[in-house]
């Protein structure tokens, strides 16, 4: 059926005209939810720092962020509790991988080697998330989409200024790749909708217990029990101007969490995961900017160009279209959605 909706289109010009409208609006849309949960998701380093900075271990402010994002999301939770049973494994592999083992291996390995090589290493999701579509799934991609992921891999190395400091630690360097896998689930696993003949989860509800059970598992990693509470109550120093601790963490679990996962999974949802994987690249040029702006990091200038060759990755994958054909690769993920059969993903 996903083959004859093209054909059926071009046959009736208001319907191929309302199904292109909508698809352009729908991807439109889900390029900017990508943006702004790459905002979001890049925000989270400049508001945690400073915490770290006045006492609190990374681990600890990781588990603030979740269990707070988990405290939030808990109405959703109680209203999409029919998904305990529907989808057990859907739910338990977004918080294992998108939530907790995203975010655990990254703060282990920046514990091992230098936080450039880390981000660098984990932002080779992108590429890993072509090869499961290409390899995996056995479904063609386009070469726009593949030279995208290079560009915005090439210019996170400049961006994170990989030449800086190379640490070849064994163990370090899978920790960083095992960030990079466990993205790759996210982005894989937030493009899951209903299979064959069922309705597609809700995504806030998978969002909410991803959060609950990522926040269970890094309970035990983290250990919050030994944590210095005091900090929370005190304030901490945003390029010498305090700030309220307690500001901090709210922005860290409201933004940075919650407003990040709900847009980042809506973006997938209207585009595909390796478009969206390459627009999420865009994180890191976000965090250096807002690091520049609001910490006084500033950019050298390998860094801007860097982040303009971030821009053009992302700019090339997201713009690429269907090749023609009965089997069409998959870059653009709106237009095939408009067009595939109801209750199935692209």
């Amino acid at each position: 059926m996903g083959g004859d909706a093209p054909v059926v289109a071009c046959h009736h010009g208001p319907v191929h005209t309302s199904v292109s409208t909508r698809s352009r609006r729908g991807k439109g849309m889900g390029l900017g939810l990508a943006l702004l949960s790459a905002v979001a998701f890049g925000g989270s380093g400049v508001a945690a720092k400073p915490l770290i900075e006045a006492g609190l271990d990374p681990l600890h402010v990781v588990w603030l962020r979740v269990a707070g994002g988990a405290l939030v999301m808990l109405p959703l939770a109680v209203r999409h509790r029919g998904l305990l049973r529907s989808r057990p494994g859907l739910l338990a592999g977004f918080g294992l991988f998108a939530v907790a083992g995203v975010q655990a291996c990254y703060f282990a390995a920046i514990s091992r080697i230098p936080v450039g090589v880390a981000l660098l290493v984990e932002y080779l999701a992108p590429a890993l998330v072509l090869g499961w579509v290409r390899y995996v799934q056995r479904r063609p991609v386009t070469r726009a989409a593949a030279v995208g992921v290079v560009l915005a891999v090439g210019g996170l190395a400049c961006v994170v200024e990989v030449w800086a400091g190379l640490g070849f630690d064994a163990l370090g360097l899978l920790l960083a790749l095992g960030a990079a896998c466990c993205q790759v689930g996210y982005f894989v696993l937030s493009d899951r909708g209903g299979d064959a003949g069922d309705e597609a989860p809700d995504p806030l509800g998978v969002i909410a217990y991803g959060l609950l059970t990522g926040a269970a598992v890094l309970t035990v990693v983290a250990r919050p029990w030994s944590m210095d509470w005091a900090v929370l109550a005190g304030s901490a120093e945003m390029n010498g101007t305090p700030v309220a601790a307690f500001a901090l963490l709210a922005w860290i679990v409201l933004l940075a969490t919650v407003i990040a996962y709900v847009t980042g999974v809506l973006a997938v949802r209207r585009l595909s995961p390796q478009v969206a994987g390459v627009v999420a690249c865009l994180e890191a040029v976000i965090a250096t900017v807002l690091a520049w702006i609001l910490l006084g990091e500033h950019l050298s200038a390998p860094q801007i160009f860097g982040g303009a060759v971030v821009l053009a990755g992302a700019f090339i994958a997201q713009s690429s279209t269907p090749a023609k054909g009965s089997v069409q690769p998959v870059a653009g993920g709106g237009p095939e959605r408009e067009l595939s059969a109801p209750g199935k993903a692209a």
